[in-house]
């Protein structure tokens, strides 16, 4: 366990706010130093939502893991970030791993997986804390000391919800009897909280490992969302090193049964996006992930400057015919800059190129015509990043080759679109998601241009397109406010 001195961290923040690398984005939170990765902690209170995610405040590596903390009222203007919770005892000295928000007699109160290390063993326990006025959590009772028999040290990510009054906890785990993943249920008693078993699916055999794990409702339907680990690529889903999707259904407390569930879906198709955390709020599902994918580390070169990873722009989940649908939350068109808006507005036309600006949002309807291929590239000076959807097939294809710096590749995944594609897509300075179809689908990723120089916009087809209509603006950074 490293020494993390609280206040050198804290004078070395205030130093280095506003963010100033031409890498660092605009309107998504990041830390000026260190490793950031999943969100934590997500909870509305007192008038403000309440975030946290993982930080190594020491380096850029997955160690001394920590949590950061930012309050916000309208998603546009945030408290500076600061240490909120960090490896200081016996249970979590080998780091505070991630975990839940929860409101609790008057004060917000978090649960988190306390990683210990002896020898080859790993001690998980999950640990309350309660949120003081100066922004750090004060640790208070341990409520699960150890993994149960059955499961491995892996065992962790605990998420609270409540159902028919009671409150109950999932948690990510893996089964020691064949090193497969699965989710827990723990139920909150009079005499602590009570082990209920294992929730029932019909997904089999499916990778080694489930993080993560959420517990959503959407009116009489119950979705799951985890991070399983382990499984292979296919040729239009799965093919990151880890995915983060969900399923829906309706899950049976008394069976532990997860009934009449959908497959296992993708929330994001893109490269960067992983552990993402969802609450509940006057009947809006929040969400936000990570843009980073663990093990992959080499592939994002701000590494060298000692920051890595982003997280996403807080998105609105719609349950619809068993699919989410996920859009940014409408607090982010308070960052449009109207006097900059330029209406897009073209007939008959093979070839558009626009301007973009430092952030950027755009949207787009594109009615095919007689077009079987359309390919939109986001273009910085020499280097690409291209979209490019096959009518045909009803498959699009972002490819990330054309870029020199990070992480390249390909994803694919089918996108159904009969004679109209739509796209709402925001390009901060490194990060970039995307939206189809009207939040059908979505896709993050990072870029790190080699030049600081504007982007474009460039829109081709195979053949005149019938129409294409939609608008560009400027977009405006988040506002910090700093304490001194």
């Amino acid at each position: 366990m490293e020494t993390i001195d609280k206040d050198a961290i804290a004078e070395r923040l205030l130093a280095s706010f506003p963010l100033e690398h031409r890498w660092h984005n605009r309107f998504h939170l990041e830390m000026p130093f260190g490793l950031i990765n999943d969100p934590n902690g997500l909870t509305y209170f007192k008038g403000a939502y309440h975030i946290f995610y993982q930080w190594n405040p020491l380096s850029c590596e997955h160690r001394n893991k920590s949590w950061a903390y930012t309050a916000t009222r309208d998603f546009i203007h945030y408290s500076q970030p600061k240490l909120s919770l960090w490896p200081d005892d016996l249970h979590d000295k080998d780091g505070c791993y991630s975990g839940c928000g929860t409101v609790e007699n008057g004060a917000l109160r978090v649960l988190y997986t306390c990683n210990r290390r002896e020898g080859d063993s790993r001690i998980p326990a999950q640990r309350f804390g309660t949120l003081q006025a100066d922004g750090t959590i004060k640790k208070e009772e341990i409520i699960i000391a150890n993994h149960p028999a059955g499961i491995t040290g892996h065992f962790r990510d605990p998420y609270i919800f409540t159902r028919r009054g009671k409150r109950y906890i999932v948690i990510g785990a893996q089964r020691e009897a064949d090193h497969k993943g699965t989710v827990l249920i723990y139920e909150e008693t009079k005499d602590g909280w009570q082990n209920l078993g294992e929730i029932s699916t019909r997904l089999g055999d499916f990778g080694y490992m489930w993080e993560c794990p959420n517990l959503l409702q959407f009116g009489r339907y119950d979705v799951l969302l985890f991070c399983p680990q382990g499984l292979p690529v296919r040729s239009f889903d799965r093919q990151n090193l880890y995915q983060s999707g969900y399923i829906a259904g309706h899950l049976s407390l008394d069976s532990l049964d997860m009934v009449q569930h959908t497959k296992f879906q993708e929330l994001d198709h893109g490269f960067d996006f992983y552990a993402p955390q969802a609450f509940e709020h006057e009947g809006r599902h929040i969400l936000i992930g990570w843009m980073g994918m663990p093990d992959r580390d080499d592939e994002y070169p701000s590494r060298e400057k000692n920051w890595q990873y982003s997280l996403t722009m807080p998105r609105e989940l719609r349950l619809r015919q068993g699919h989410i649908y996920s859009r940014p939350v409408r607090e982010m068109r308070n960052l449009r800059v109207q006097e900059s808006a330029i209406e897009l507005e073209r007939t008959n036309v093979r070839k558009l190129i626009q301007p973009l600006f430092q952030g950027s949002e755009i949207l787009l309807n594109i009615k095919l015509g007689q077009a079987r291929n359309v390919v939109l590239t986001l273009a910085f000076g020499l280097e690409e990043l291209v979209f490019a959807y096959d009518c045909d097939e009803q498959v699009m294809t972002i490819d990330r080759n054309g870029m020199h710096k990070g992480g390249r590749g390909i994803r694919q995944f089918k996108l159904f679109a009969d004679t109209q594609v739509s796209l709402e897509l925001f390009v901060d300075r490194s990060a970039i998601e995307a939206f189809f179809q009207h939040g059908e689908e979505a896709a993050s990723l990072l870029v790190f241009p080699e030049k600081n120089i504007q982007p474009e916009l460039r829109l081709t087809a195979s053949e005149p397109l019938a129409q294409v209509t939609g608008n560009v603006w400027s977009l405006d950074a988040f506002k910090y406010q700093t304490e001194r």
